[in-house]
């Protein structure tokens, strides 16, 4: 009894120490995240891990400490009175715009024919007029025309392309673009007399060191692209869309681009070659694209 007696008090402050213990494992947060999981067989790495470039700002957005805010709390409005078209006219404008539009393809065959420079600087004007989350504008448009520069792009692309397709991809992803004979070798990257990335700014960087939120970025620089694609169409010229995945953070280090700059898509841009060849693709008709309620 006098050895139980003893042995209670001691035995207590253990469990004590286990019970609390235990409390505070049940209590820490989830280390593992979405994004460090190991790959499942459902893992789609070009919707979870396409152009990712991991190089944060440690500063989150909700702190207070180096972010502002617009500073346009009175921003003056005008007259808006655009040109009205009478019915007749306006249904031939569409008609022909659409049919303009039609005849866009997927280019991969270009020709290294010089474009008037003047020409690019426009159609990116023209990019620049998008709607933006906030009008931040959160893009940027890397012109490229230099050869040097032109084919380090290219090696850094195909480098991480022929991984892509022989193991990231996967067997499927590979089966379905084999109609497009399309694969790791981009030699349209040394072609094409311009190339042109875009990035998109997931903040902004002001002059003082401050950050800017950009709302929407992602969306807002996508269609930005898409009024990209089709000012080249308007103007005779053709390109092809790529997404180079795990390119960004090496193409932001090579063309000297911030941290808050995300590389979001790779237009090759030019005239079509002489010889340039496309799939024989069909679009879906109205019916299977539009609702009307």
């Amino acid at each position: 009894m006098a050895l139980m007696s003893v042995l209670t008090p001691a035995l207590a402050a253990v469990l004590c120490l286990v019970i609390g213990f235990i409390l505070l494992k049940s209590r820490e947060p989830e280390t593992q995240t979405s994004s460090t999981k190991a790959p499942g067989k459902d893992f789609r790495p070009w919707v979870d891990q396409d152009l990712q470039d991991d190089t944060e700002t440690t500063a989150r957005e909700d702190e207070d400490d180096g972010w502002v805010d617009s500073g346009e709390e009175d921003l003056p409005h005008v007259p808006y009175t655009p040109r009205r078209y009478p019915q007749e006219t306006m249904l031939q404008r569409s008609h022909e715009f659409y049919a303009l539009m039609n005849q866009r393809r997927s280019v991969r065959f270009l020709s290294p024919e010089p474009v008037p420079r003047e020409v690019i600087e426009n159609v990116i004007r023209t990019a620049g007029t998008a709607p933006s989350g906030a009008h931040t504008e959160p893009w940027t448009f890397v012109l490229v025309s230099d050869t040097e520069t032109k084919h380090q792009i290219r090696l850094i692309v195909e480098e991480e392309e022929e991984v892509n397709y022989r193991q990231r991809m996967g067997d499927k992803w590979v089966h379905d673009l084999a109609k497009l004979r399309t694969n790791w070798i981009k030699e349209y990257l040394d072609v094409a007399p311009y190339l042109v990335l875009i990035f998109k700014q997931t903040h902004g960087l002001l002059s003082n060191g401050k950050k800017k939120t950009h709302y929407y970025n992602e969306i807002s620089v996508s269609i930005a692209c898409g009024i990209l694609l089709a000012a080249l169409q308007n103007a005779g010229l053709v390109t092809v869309t790529t997404t180079p995945l795990n390119c960004g953070p090496q193409l932001r280090l090579l063309l000297k681009r911030p941290v808050n700059e995300k590389l979001l898509m790779l237009l090759p841009v030019g005239y079509p070659a002489s010889d340039a060849t496309v799939p024989d693709l069909k679009r879906k008709p109205l019916d299977d694209i539009m609702v009307h309620i």
